[in-house]
């Protein structure tokens, strides 16, 4: 996009209503920015659907989004608090992964996996696009049920510097356990979407209502 004050120039307003604007863009995942580099259009918001458990990659691929990968960091250590009782192990696999789509990185994933699996993720490269597809076609692993907690938390220092926004900027944030068809945790994770990046839609009615409220902890 051109800058704020090309677009007062070419428009003939005032620099604060154009600000204004594509302030409002923004907020509706119509432009995309981050820091030191020029607002792009992201056109009709990208949107992922709940109704079904796909991957990050997945859904990029199903809506022929150029995508990519690249783990920043993997080590296994002690399982702690909450991963302990999600994933019912003792031992973990940590790996944190950048996400790009259409070349910005838009998704930071802080996953932790059982230490079961945890081989055949070490194996993986660095760059896999999609770690879903390649445990099935590895070892055979569905991931079959997923729970996902939802809310916005603000950028720290090294979400901030991996995904290119300022930090305090509000990032939105899945947590989610998923498990095998026979309930078998499989991995915890903590993936956090730059914001105008992506949006989550759920389809409810009256005799069915996925979407649950509790308090943030």
């Amino acid at each position: 996009m051109p800058s704020e004050s090309e677009l007062a120039a070419h428009y003939r307003a005032a620099r604060g209503t154009v600000r204004q604007a594509i302030a409002v863009l923004v907020a509706e995942g119509l432009v995309g920015s981050r820091q030191g580099a020029r607002r792009i259009v992201l056109g009709t918001t990208r949107s992922q659907s709940f109704a079904e458990l796909h991957s990050f990659a997945q859904w990029a691929r199903a809506n022929g989004y150029r995508f990519g990968g690249q783990v920043i960091s993997q080590r296994r250590r002690a399982a702690r608090g909450v991963e302990s009782a999600r994933l019912s192990c003792p031992a973990v696999l940590e790996v944190m992964r950048v996400r790009t789509l259409e070349g910005e990185p838009v998704l930071l994933e802080r996953t932790v996996y059982a230490d079961w699996i945890a081989p055949a993720v070490e194996a993986l490269p660095g760059d896999c696009e999609s770690v879903t597809q390649a445990l099935f076609d590895s070892v055979g692993l569905i991931f079959a049920y997923g729970e996902h907690l939802i809310d916005a938390v603000a950028a720290g220092a090294q979400d901030s510097r991996l995904l290119t926004v300022r930090r305090g900027s509000p990032l939105l944030r899945q947590r989610r356990i998923t498990t095998t068809n026979e309930g078998r945790p499989v991995e915890w994770s903590d993936d956090r979407y730059r914001a105008g990046s992506v949006a989550f839609s759920i389809r409810n009615s009256i005799g069915a209502n996925p979407l649950g409220r509790q308090l943030a902890f």
